[in-house]
């Protein structure tokens, strides 16, 4: 038996309509579509007469529990041009994989984070206890575990990444899911929510909290060796706080892919194959900016600086190049 979500989904895929194309043809949102076809809301009679002369057939067939069809065309031959499905068992998998991911990225954040403190502190050490360690070996091995760390976290985020890449198509194109797709997204996002919302507050709140122990350093005229601590201080809390943000924000962000919301409805994943390209160079860039300005300079306790200022630079220009395709439209 077909109840009417699967049937106004079943037909629109064979017309090789998105969800955002029907919406048009019957002048209401692609939230109200999406609606339908998951059965968390029904139609109005209107939208139901409406539905049947665009998919030509009887308001019986739509509203009765019929496996009778009444357009030729068969569900198992998509119509060139549509859309990728996404079944239950995709959804089911993504989620559990964007679960998993989810650790493995905060973590591996985390690690390039507290990358700098070990050569923090031996420097810091070489100095206070110059019998102990000279600062020649202080460096040398502070730079390689420096590097050891930072190769480790590349190679987490690669793997990862690889273990994701069937599902690159979720954030990066408009798809079609199957009936129960969205309501099961929207069921682990309000599962989600409260610790969603726990972890922002606290990431933020530590992100914020951290500057503490420096400016106490400084208020206070401590040792170089005693500001060296706080510093690495400060990227305890930064990675702790960064941490949940990222777990956070992979596992919510999952669920705003299933259900094409957020930062990944159609229009914006339209707009980020556009930039996505200049992207990829920026960050390079800045990439190769914060090493060799740490390298040279030797002060990574104040080079970390690179990345927010960079972030925000980034955003300012994805909001220009909006603001003029809006205007040129």
């Amino acid at each position: 038996m077909m109840i009417l979500a699967e049937k106004i989904a079943m037909l629109r895929r064979k017309n090789g309509w998105s969800q955002e194309e029907l919406a048009h043809r019957l002048n209401v949102s692609r939230q109200s579509v999406s609606k339908w076809e998951s059965a968390a809301s029904v139609p109005d009679l209107d939208k139901i007469l409406l539905l049947s002369q665009i998919f030509d057939v009887s308001t019986d067939y739509l509203l009765k529990d019929s496996v009778l069809e009444e357009t030729p065309a068969p569900e198992e031959i998509p119509p060139e041009g549509a859309l990728p499905t996404v079944t239950m068992e995709d959804a089911n998998r993504f989620l559990e994989l964007s679960g998993w991911a989810a650790g493995r990225y905060a973590g591996a954040v985390a690690a390039c984070i507290l990358s700098p403190t070990v050569l923090i502190f031996l420097g810091a050490l070489s100095e206070y206890r110059p019998g102990l360690i000279s600062e020649d070996l202080a460096g040398g091995i502070g730079t390689v575990i420096l590097l050891l760390i930072i190769m480790a976290a590349v190679a987490v985020f690669i793997l990862t990444a690889m273990k994701l890449a069937p599902f690159d198509f979720l954030e990066k194109e408009e798809f079609s899911p199957q009936y129960g797709v969205e309501g099961l997204a929207e069921t682990r996002r309000q599962e989600f929510e409260t610790a969603h919302r726990r972890c922002i507050v606290t990431g933020i709140s530590l992100c914020i909290a951290s500057v503490i122990p420096l400016l106490t350093a400084a208020a206070f005229q401590a040792g170089n060796f005693i500001y060296a601590l706080m510093v690495d201080t400060l990227f305890l809390l930064v990675a702790a706080g960064v941490t949940l943000l990222v777990w956070a924000g992979v596992v919510w962000g999952s669920c705003d892919k299933l259900l094409q919301q957020g930062d990944y409805t159609p229009e914006k994943k339209s707009a980020e194959r556009k930039i996505e390209p200049l992207a990829g160079i920026y960050w390079c860039i800045v990439t190769a900016g914060f090493l060799a300005a740490s390298f040279i300079t030797g002060r990574w306790d104040r080079t970390w600086i690179i990345w927010p200022c960079a972030a925000v630079l980034f955003a300012a220009f994805v909001g220009i190049v909006g603001l003029i395709k809006k205007t040129s439209r």
